[in-house]
């Protein structure tokens, strides 16, 4: 391959593809779910050095589902989200570590206006063609987060003692990409 040969593809975030799913313990003993229906972004990929490529993701706050509407309109309000002033999260990667097919993709994740590291711990799914004749991507990535680091700090305390709503979220990304020409 010459120098002038590049090593580097871009691919886009495909929303209809891709799941951002989080849970976490309500009242102590059982966990809720939910996920957030709006994310876009761009993974540019440098096979020869992939600790040199990026990740950008965003994601629609406003999109946020639990099956619940009153939970998720409580989560878009002043006490969690505030998406009137913060609406919507940010990653951007800022390190690659791989170790085979999997990754440790440390970023900035902003929430709330608040940027906090995380790592995300990611799995390189594969490859392939689509019907359409454009090349896909896919990747899973997982990671733990503590809701006060993000100033989410709303909470309501048990008569039994405990809280409502628990401080650790894990946060599952199934993401496909396409292949930008």
């Amino acid at each position: 391959m010459s120098i002038a040969e590049s090593t580097t593809t871009t691919w886009t975030i495909d929303p209809a593809h891709t799941g951002v799913e989080f849970s976490l313990k309500h009242l102590m003993i059982s966990t809720v779910r939910g996920r957030f229906g709006a994310v876009s972004g761009t993974i540019v990929l440098d096979e020869a050095n992939p600790a040199a490529s990026t990740v950008t993701a965003e994601i629609d706050v406003t999109s946020i589902d639990t099956r619940q509407e009153q939970r998720d309109a409580h989560l878009r309000s002043a006490d969690f989200f505030d998406v009137e002033k913060f609406p919507s999260i940010k990653f951007t990667s800022t390190r690659i570590e791989r170790d085979g097919d999997h990754f440790d993709v440390y970023g900035n994740l902003t929430i709330r206006d608040v940027t906090r590291e995380v790592v995300l711990h990611t799995t390189d799914e594969g490859r392939g063609g689509d019907p359409w004749g454009g090349q896909r991507a896919g990747f899973s990535a997982t990671t733990k987060i503590d809701r006060r680091d993000f100033g989410l700090t709303w909470n309501q305390a048990l008569e039994t003692g405990g809280v409502v709503v628990g401080n650790d979220i894990k946060i599952t990304l199934e993401v496909e990409a396409v292949k930008q020409a």
